[in-house]
């Protein structure tokens, strides 16, 4: 029942506000700025003011700090992150000229990040703040490193079965992700998880950069013996005291970096603005300078990226104001730095659809070397980081949204059985490793199971310490890639075997050491010295060939001419419209013409709603009927106006009372005193209208024709969004109907139903 003000308490509040009350968006948390937790996206009183001394080449002051003062961050940057020769030109330029260079075309690239090299993590972040949204993304749109965009996927499961790893990662690869993360549940797991996802992911095809994201020490082993071919969650922060609580200092970083450049192992350090403040120890420093301080670690340190954009604080900054402009910001000040920007877009930030898209789209249109530093190429549920703010879920979303706005978007449509028969090849390889290997047996069950799975809720349970033993077991007899392609070699894999030994191959050469780099799927290194970004303006930069223009505009959901026409086919004959003649005016009083369109039973045999044409014809003839009024149909050939069709019918009838039908589905009734445009009913959204509003539309029709007033026949309520389901069909339809428009009058038909 619906509520009146007899029924509502007047002192309750409105009922929408009630309802805005149920909204996804409600159970976000906001919060108003306060500089004294941290929570304040730019420029907090607290920030120091920008400034810089050097002394016979050392710094001694940094951002108002003098040297005797410098914690371990301001010591690590004063002597590792500031290029001292350029600095004194970097520090004198003024703040909004620096701004301006960022977002102009025709200031070069490496112009701007000389620049930067020689500023203070201040001197960024007051710079930075200046920046609205938009030129914040122009600047990221020169500023990138790499000129090719990519993308990176999660791919986990709650149970880390294997098997259903390995067929992920095959089809992570196979939609386009370049690199793929996994985690663990359970320590234990992890050599299991990087194995599985190292030979899953050379199946589709070869160079995708695979990793497992656990504890430190166990992750660089795990990349030595060749498991991974990459590492990221090393993290840096930017006050002392959360370094120190994480039993870490810049230089211990430093020396981890090292540990995997010296082993030819591409990493990226991690940080995101938030942590600081959810360790309680921001000092009551803005996000982005604290951010930019990470940076300034980062860079100092030899890492050759960053990945942040929030990441697990990105809650933090979303609930301040101003905060996802911030988390922008963060990933142009890694551009500014010349480091690798793997951009975030990896933790849920919100309960709101369209909060996560807005958080989203900006940086897909801008372009990065990684559009995201993990999208859940797996449901939800079974993404072991948390939920991503995009998910398996989301892919088809995410494909379109890359067709509307032709952005390079990284990912391409493929069809079912295509993944299908890659995370079965993927999944037998897996399988053939671990019984090679003397790691674990599966069964045809397990296998079949993944295959098709959408999530490890729809596998079978393995035993609850398999996975746990298989991990010590890999750990406890030293095996290495090198087992792994023996194995796959052993098996009949050999172009598994060959694509896994070709990256260990690539850690000898180093290529792919460089800033930025990824390979493609003819394993040629894409990186900041391969494929620099040379935007500078329009046309230039990167742009999608034709070819992968035509493969971002082939999505699931397109509907072919051929579809429609299919459609109509399988219709085709329900009813047979014969001519009789010339149509007749004013037969009789007692009557009402339908007047139908041109393609009418002629090439148009089903309507948008799945009725066919025959269908809607009998029912309101038989609502006609109904009332005791005669009724006549003249096809009206010289318009596909439902207006012009119905008019043109009802000034025939005796009644002067018509229907006019398109053959889409649209109806109406006209009368004869009315102008063209004019009607007595509508029914103008042909996908809602049932053959019972059909009929009543036929004895409302007669009603009026006996000089009643009936009441209008009302289409059920529906906040379901037909335009997108349904304007592009209507254009074919239309198109049809308009090849058979003829000049001249109405011809009267004769209906002949097939028996």
């Amino acid at each position: 029942m619906r509520a009146t003000m007899s029924t509502v308490d007047r002192d309750a509040g409105s009922l929408r506000a009630a309802f805005y009350a149920t909204r996804p968006i409600s159970r976000d948390n906001l919060v108003p700025e306060d500089p004294s937790l941290g929570l304040v996206a730019f420029s907090s009183p607290f920030d120091p003011e920008p400034s810089l001394a050097v002394e016979d080449g050392r710094v001694v002051e940094l951002d108002g700090t003098p040297e005797a003062d410098f914690d371990l961050i301001d010591e690590f940057v004063a002597r590792h992150g500031i290029d001292v020769e350029v600095a004194p030109e970097a520090m004198a330029l003024d703040t909004v000229a620096f701004a301006r260079m960022l977002v102009d075309p025709a200031v070069p690239r490496a112009e701007v990040v000389r620049l930067a090299a020689g500023m203070t993590p201040a001197k960024i972040a007051k710079t930075l703040a200046l920046l609205t949204s938009v030129e914040i993304l122009q600047a990221i749109q020169k500023l990138r490193v790499r000129r090719t965009p990519s993308i990176q996927a999660h791919v986990t499961n709650r149970v880390d079965h294997p098997l259903l790893l390995a067929a992920d990662a095959a089809a992570a690869v196979a939609l386009g992700f370049r690199e793929l993360e996994t985690t663990v549940p359970v320590l234990r797991d992890a050599p299991s998880n990087a194995l599985a996802l190292l030979v899953g992911g050379q199946v589709a095809a070869a160079g995708a950069l695979t990793q497992c994201s656990v504890e430190e020490r166990t992750e660089l082993e795990l990349g030595l013996r060749g498991l991974t071919t990459y590492a990221e969650t090393v993290s840096v922060y930017g006050t002392e005291q959360v370094f120190l609580d994480g039993d870490d200092t810049p230089w211990s970083k430093a020396f981890l970096a090292s540990c995997y450049a010296s082993r030819g192992l591409k990493m990226r350090f991690t940080s995101g603005s938030g942590a600081e403040a959810l360790m309680g120890a921001a000092e009551g420093k803005s996000l982005l300078y604290l951010e930019a301080r990470c940076i300034a670690v980062t860079r100092a340190a030899g890492s050759q990226g960053v990945q942040n954009g929030g990441i697990d604080g990105v809650n933090v900054t979303a609930s301040v104001p101003g905060g996802m402009r911030e988390v922008i910001a963060e990933n142009l000040c890694v551009m500014l730095h010349d480091l690798e920007s793997c951009s975030g877009n990896d933790t849920l930030m919100s309960s709101s659809d369209l909060r996560r898209v807005a958080h989203t789209l900006p940086l897909l249109l801008a372009g990065a070397d990684f559009l995201f530093s993990g999208f859940g190429s797996i449901p939800a549920y079974d993404n072991a980081f948390g939920p991503s703010n995009l998910n398996a879920e989301d892919i088809d979303d995410y494909l379109v949204i890359q067709r509307d706005w032709g952005f390079e978007g990284a990912l391409r449509a493929r069809d079912d059985a295509e993944l299908l028969a890659l995370r079965r090849r993927a999944a037998e390889a897996c399988r053939a490793v671990y019984e090679e290997l003397e790691l674990a047996r599966f069964s045809d069950e397990d296998v079949d199971a993944c295959v098709v799975a959408h999530g490890s809720l729809d596998v079978p349970e393995l035993a609850p310490d398999l996975v746990p033993a298989i991990g010590e077991r890999i750990m406890e007899t030293g095996l290495t890639a090198l087992d792994a392609v023996r194995a796959l070699a052993a098996r009949g894999y050999e172009t598994e075997a060959e694509r896994v030994l070709e990256m260990l191959r690539q850690r000898l050469l180093g290529d792919f050491l460089q800033t930025a780099a990824i390979f493609d799927e003819g394993m040629h290194v894409l990186s900041a010295l391969t494929d620099p970004n040379d935007y500078a303006g329009p046309g230039t930069g990167y742009r999608m060939s034709a070819g992968r223009r035509a493969e971002v505009a082939s999505v699931r959901q397109v509907w072919q001419r051929t579809d429609l026409l299919a459609d109509q086919t399988a219709a085709a004959g329900c009813v047979r419209l014969a001519e009789v003649g010339p149509a007749r005016s004013r037969v009789r009083p007692d009557e009402v013409v339908v007047g139908v369109s041109p393609a009418f039973a002629v090439e148009i045999w089903a309507a948008l709603g799945g009725l066919t044409v025959a269908e809607v014809l009998r029912q309101v003839l038989a609502g006609i009927e109904e009332e005791g009024v005669a009724s006549r149909i003249v096809r009206v050939g010289h318009s596909i106006d439902l207006g012009a069709i119905g008019w043109a019918a009802a000034r025939l009838s005796g009644s002067g009372v018509s229907v006019g039908l398109q053959a889409k589905g649209t109806a109406l009734i006209h009368r004869a005193d009315l102008p063209p445009l004019a009607n007595l009913e509508l029914f103008s959204i042909a996908p809602r209208v049932t053959p019972e509003l059909y009929r009543g539309l036929g004895r409302n029709a007669a009603r009026f024709a006996r000089g009643a007033a009936p009441e209008p026949l009302l289409l059920p309520e529906s906040s379901e969004p037909l335009g997108p389901k349904y304007h592009a069909r209507v254009v074919q339809l239309v198109a049809l109907e308009r090849r058979l428009v003829r000049p001249g009058d109405p011809v009267e038909v004769e209906a002949q139903w097939p028996a």
